[in-house]
């Protein structure tokens, strides 16, 4: 019997979860951390750009593609699991070289953002890109399309609910109300077919939460990595202390 496709493998993972059971994905940062993660049996990654950039020592949007494209695949070189990788808005790259990179480096999906310098993108144009996207992946990308509008000073629930359906309807596979209050996620949820991605974060519920209210794929941001480096500083201090 064939095996599944690493992206086939990957999208199967949100599926058919129940309530409470999201999928959660931690965000490696380096190929270091990825062995870390895959090591504590989870079976999927999916690459933070923020922290992806600190790693790189560039602040979060400023990583040059040719840089964040190479960490991505030193990430999938370095484990056995599928990992997806968060490209921000795509760096300017027309669909078909953006997927092209994208396969390049082993990645078997990405988050694709609907702002670009702080201001949200129109979102017919968007979801028109997203298709192009779509139709030049194929099956071979899991697209996780990130609504932007709680991140860029637009707080309704019905503005970010049009966008997450006008990408669903372009071929997303999930889509990322990023920075959602917890309490519009189980519209958000009720109002699309597909996997709804929320991150941790500070002073918000944790991954069972969120998942009881709706998400479907839990990630983090650069939570984990803000913290591993926390944990240097401490180790440093008591370095100092010697």
């Amino acid at each position: 019997m064939a095996q599944p496709s690493p992206a086939a493998a990957f999208r199967a993972l949100h599926q058919g979860r129940a309530s409470g059971d999201p999928l959660v994905l931690p965000g490696p940062w380096d190929a270091a951390s990825a062995r870390v993660f895959e090591d504590a049996g989870f079976p999927a990654l999916a690459t933070p750009s923020a922290g992806v950039s600190a790693s790189l020592g560039y602040e979060d949007g400023s990583t040059p593609a040719e840089e964040m494209f190479a960490a991505v695949a030193r990430i999938v070189r370095s484990v056995s699991i599928p990992v997806s990788a968060d490209v921000e808005g795509g760096y300017g790259l027309a669909p078909k070289e953006l997927v092209a990179r994208l396969l390049e480096t082993g990645a078997v999906g990405c988050n694709l953002e609907d702002s670009a310098e702080g201001v949200l993108k129109d979102p017919a144009r968007h979801a028109d890109w997203l298709a192009e996207v779509r139709a030049e992946a194929g099956d071979a990308l899991f697209i996780n399309a990130r609504v932007d509008t709680y991140l860029r000073g637009v707080p309704e629930l019905d503005a970010a609910i049009a966008r997450a359906r006008a990408y669903v309807a372009a071929g997303a596979d999930g889509v990322y109300p990023f920075g959602a209050p917890p309490e519009h996620l189980p519209k958000i949820a009720a109002a699309v077919p597909v996997p709804v991605n929320m991150a941790v974060l500070p002073d918000a519920p944790g991954p069972r939460r969120l998942g009881e209210l709706g998400a479907g794929r839990i990630t983090f941001g650069p939570g984990l990595q803000i913290r591993a480096t926390q944990a240097v500083r401490d180790i440093a201090r008591q370095v100092r202390e010697l």
